[in-house]
């Protein structure tokens, strides 16, 4: 299935994909995270498209947009996030994605905030090797602290 995934720069044609996949409800409570209205979405990412201390990356499966992912510095941490389309969810696509970043993004420690219900990315950041470091609120915190052979920890069981 890893295979079947692929990275690439985003482009301005991916950001209403983008905004469709974050305006469904379901996506959304899982991940704890709110919609943005359209002006509000297309603002950050026009922002975040040109910070050069952000790594953003469209995820294709197949070929086609499944989502995207991405690493940015904030509060003195490196941080990872990711987006899978809910059409696409469970099919070893984010894992695979996040075994792609972590094969480009060379700082380390990486650190993720996972809403405490999103048992599905929870395992995705734990088979990449992540492990629960703390708490906040809704939030752990999982951190990937090194990898020891230099290169993604890919498909990880």
């Amino acid at each position: 299935m890893a295979s079947d995934v692929s990275l690439r720069k985003v482009n301005q044609d991916d950001l209403p994909i983008f905004f469709e996949d974050q305006m469904d409800p379901e996506a959304a409570r899982i991940a704890r995270f709110p919609s943005r209205d359209k002006d509000a979405f297309m603002a950050h990412w026009s922002k975040i498209m040109i910070d050069d201390t952000c790594i953003l990356r469209t995820i294709l499966f197949h070929g086609q947009v499944a989502g995207n992912i991405g690493c940015w510095p904030q509060g003195g941490m490196t941080l990872v996030g990711y987006w899978i389309s809910k059409k696409y969810w469970g099919k070893g696509i984010a894992t695979a994605a996040l075994g792609e970043i972590l094969g480009l993004v060379a700082a380390r420690p990486l650190h993720a905030y996972v809403a405490k219900q999103n048992a599905a990315s929870i395992r995705v950041l734990e088979k990449c090797g992540f492990e629960t470091v703390g708490e906040e609120d809704h939030d752990y915190i999982m951190m990937l602290a090194d990898n020891p052979k230099g290169e993604a920890a890919k498909g990880r069981p």
